[in-house]
């Protein structure tokens, strides 16, 4: 197309999830401009397709933005795309059938059972390790001056604590927050998947796997 275009703002996210295989730069990228034609057919622009969605080694691929920029300009060559977001993201293909309900909620029964019991054995364990029960035991008798039975205010106050310390630290009752701020395992999350998406973008740069400029093809998927 011919003529002066307006400027194209587009932003992507680092990790972006589709349900179909034929994937439109639509679809995974937020685009703005003041030409409503121009931003439906930027939209409809095909960006890859994946051939082999049975194959989960094949459901994921790395697109650097400038493989977009190129696409955007093959139609608008006069356009001027500014980057709001990501230089390069990943692009994962989820085949939403509705299946698999009884699973996930074992699994979730699973992890909560897990965590539960991992997070008991543990502080049973680093009791006895450190003595705890023998050491209230020794400043009951030194305070009062009789023998503790096991089960004293000592014992009481310190599980309380101990119930006050996790939902402080988890942030937690329920499903109410006690604050605004995000939960240490919220953080914790984040910053492992923020790992993981690096590590993906850097390997396939590395492998040469990633869409990029003037390349067409490439395992599992195509820019075609």
């Amino acid at each position: 197309m011919a003529g002066k275009e307006g400027t194209v703002y587009i932003k992507a996210d680092r990790n972006v999830e589709v349900a179909k295989t034929s994937v439109m730069i639509g679809d995974v990228l937020k685009i703005e401009c003041t030409d409503p034609a121009m931003l439906a057919r930027i939209r409809s622009i095909h960006l890859l397709t994946f051939h082999h969605p049975d194959d989960k080694r094949q459901r994921r691929t790395v697109v650097s933005l400038l493989k977009v920029i190129q696409k955007i300009h093959e139609i608008y060559p006069d356009a001027a795309v500014e980057n709001i977001g990501e230089t390069d993201f990943i692009v994962t293909y989820e085949e939403q059938d509705g299946k698999g309900g009884i699973i996930h909620g074992v699994k979730i029964v699973a992890v909560v059972l897990i965590s539960f019991f991992g997070a008991a054995f543990s502080t049973m364990a680093f009791n006895n390790d450190v003595g705890v029960t023998r050491m209230f035991g020794q400043v009951y008798e030194l305070l009062t001056g009789t023998k503790s039975d096991g089960f004293t205010i000592l014992e009481f106050t310190y599980c309380i604590g101990i119930v006050i310390g996790i939902l402080t630290f988890f942030n937690h009752f329920g499903k109410k927050r006690l604050s605004v701020d995000p939960t240490p395992m919220e953080v914790e999350m984040r910053l492992y998947e923020n790992d993981i998406q690096t590590t993906l973008v850097e390997t396939y740069s590395r492998k040469e796997k990633e869409l990029d400029v003037g390349e067409k093809h490439m395992s599992g998927t195509t820019g075609i």
